[in-house]
């Protein structure tokens, strides 16, 4: 067997002022800024202009257009999944270690020659600081390559036990037919490895990128085909999800769906495959990592400083686009005033701008459909009797979609924020009496339909043990004493339940197991040579 070594996580750089990384970084940005680029579908290796363009923009400097896209329609579709079923049997018949070397490859490009690109383009196409992006498009995106490959080698050698004269093997095959993967804008990372997971067993792959990110999911398709992807392996389609639905969902062939979006959208993913069920020569595997409401759940306990920084760095990095971002909190009355100082003064120094000056802390949120969905929650905050404002709630949208990073607190543990996701720069406090902890922990278990990340925080270690006992079903990613975002490949496998998803893991052996069908093949080396068996003679 060909070896591949256990990964290491790729280093995060800091970008520190008179960093040589920092300058290159800063020249390709200006770069990217002054060009604007023709993005085409890439069909079977080739690139195809459809005429119906969309552009691509800086959410944080909207009048900017980095570039306009293709967008694929009924017959690119089509051809799209016959350029995948056309390169399945050459690509499933490719030894896996060649397989896995594209997209070792991958991983180096983008450590060394397209750091640069990567991080830029997501940094300008999404909006994303200097470090969400490294931490992003750089870092994660290469872990996924790296340690899919290890995993991949890992449970390829798990094999079934044999007992003379038998020899038992397990066939771990890929799936019959095309894989869709739906990727979504505030991922890079995820973006690269919804397409490239399936791939990497042997799928071949129609990939839908959001329609927000199709711009740094252009060059992770660049660097894909650079290091060596057969045509027709992958497919980059960008698309409206009605069209994946209406044409791609009906299809026999349909072998799977890797999803990360809403859990509407998911939900509809679910219906349409389940009506269309009888017309498929497998069942599809729907894999989909959806919407969150995330908890941080305070002790009388815990770290007060700890606690506020968490809350700072969970709610409001990447605008709180994540489906991990601390979105509710619930605080004990006793140490409430100490948090309330202290978090109103830690969000007084935040900085709001252009992620082309990294002073930055907060960037802009997405487009103007998110601003204006995110500014409707803050509106009715301000006007609700349950809520007030403690701290933000403005916003602008003149040059970018900025939005104040807003603290609401409300005396209603069951009022909007709180239980419906934001997907903005919005954290939502409940302040409970520290008689009814329990009661206010069974809330925080019961109040929100979802179930993806949370946090609890306390020094007391009883406290952390019944916390985590009560919340064991309220989370799939739980964490103590630290916020409830960034899970590293490899590290914290990701993935939640309920109405946040399916739960396969992303970043972990589990998530690969889910693009195989196994079959499993008994060999006799003595085969019998009569059916009869020894009970069977005469007395």
């Amino acid at each position: 067997m060909y070896q591949i070594q256990k990964p290491t996580n790729e280093s995060i750089r800091s970008y520190a002022q008179g960093e040589h990384t920092r300058v290159s970084l800063k020249q390709q940005l200006k770069a990217f800024t002054k060009e604007k680029i023709e993005i085409p579908c890439i069909i079977g290796g080739k690139e195809i202009r459809t005429g119906r363009k969309q552009k691509c923009i800086m959410p944080h400097d909207h009048h900017s257009v980095l570039g306009e896209y293709h967008q694929a329609g009924p017959e690119e579709l089509k051809m799209a999944v016959q350029a995948a079923l056309k390169a399945k049997t050459d690509w499933e018949s490719l030894s896996w270690e060649n397989r896995a070397a594209i997209f070792l490859k991958a991983a180096e490009l983008i450590s060394g020659p397209y750091r640069d690109k990567v991080n830029a383009a997501t940094m300008l196409c999404q909006s994303k600081n200097v470090y969400q992006a490294e931490i992003d498009a750089a870092c994660e995106l290469i872990d996924f390559f790296k340690f899919n490959a290890f995993y991949y080698q890992r449970f390829l050698r798990d094999q079934p036990l044999s007992t003379p004269p038998i020899w038992n093997q397990m066939d771990y095959r890929p799936l019959e037919g095309f894989v869709v993967a739906i990727t979504p804008f505030n991922f890079t990372a995820i973006s690269g490895n919804l397409p490239t997971t399936p791939a990497l067993v042997g799928n071949t792959v129609i990939w839908k990128p959001s329609h927000t990110q199709v711009y740094s999911a252009f060059y992770v398709m660049k660097i894909l085909q650079e290091a060596g992807l057969p045509d027709g392996v992958i497919n980059f389609a960008p698309t409206t999800g009605s069209l994946i639905s209406q044409v791609l969902f009906s299809m026999p062939e349909l072998a799977g769906v890797h999803f990360t979006g809403s859990t509407f959208t998911f939900q509809n993913i679910y219906k349409t495959i389940g009506q269309n069920i009888h017309n498929y020569r497998s069942y599809p595997r729907i894999v989909g990592e959806t919407g969150g409401k995330d908890f941080v759940f305070a002790h009388a306990s815990c770290d007060i400083q700890a606690l506020v920084t968490a809350l700072i760095r969970g709610a409001f990095e990447y605008q709180g686009q994540k489906c991990s971002a601390a979105s509710r909190a619930y605080i004990p009355k006793s140490i409430w005033s100490h948090v309330q100082e202290l978090l109103v003064s830690e969000i007084k120094t935040i900085c709001i701008g252009d992620v082309r000056d990294f002073r930055n802390f907060v960037n802009a949120v997405i487009d103007q459909e998110s601003y204006t969905k995110i500014n409707n929650y803050i509106e009715d905050a301000k006007n609700s009797n349950a809520a007030k404002i403690l701290i933000g709630g403005g916003a602008k949208s003149e040059v970018g979609y900025f939005i104040e990073p807003t603290v609401i607190v409300t005396t209603n543990p069951k009022y909007k924020t709180m239980v419906e996701e934001v997907f903005g720069p919005v954290l939502s406090i409940f302040i409970y009496d520290d008689t009814k902890y329990k009661e206010t922990l069974k809330l925080c278990d019961e109040t929100s339909a979802y179930a993806l990340t949370g946090a609890i925080f306390a020094q007391d270690r009883n406290a952390l043990v019944e916390m985590s006992n009560v919340l064991r079903h309220a989370a799939g990613n739980l964490y103590i004493n630290d916020k409830p975002t960034g899970a590293v490949v490899g590290q914290q496998p990701f993935g939640g339940a309920r109405a946040s998803g399916t739960n396969d893991k992303a970043g972990s052996i589990l998530n690969l197991l889910r693009w195989v069908s196994p079959r499993v093949i008994k060999e006799n080396f003595v085969p019998p040579k009569d059916f009869r068996y020894p009970f069977m003679k005469e007395e």
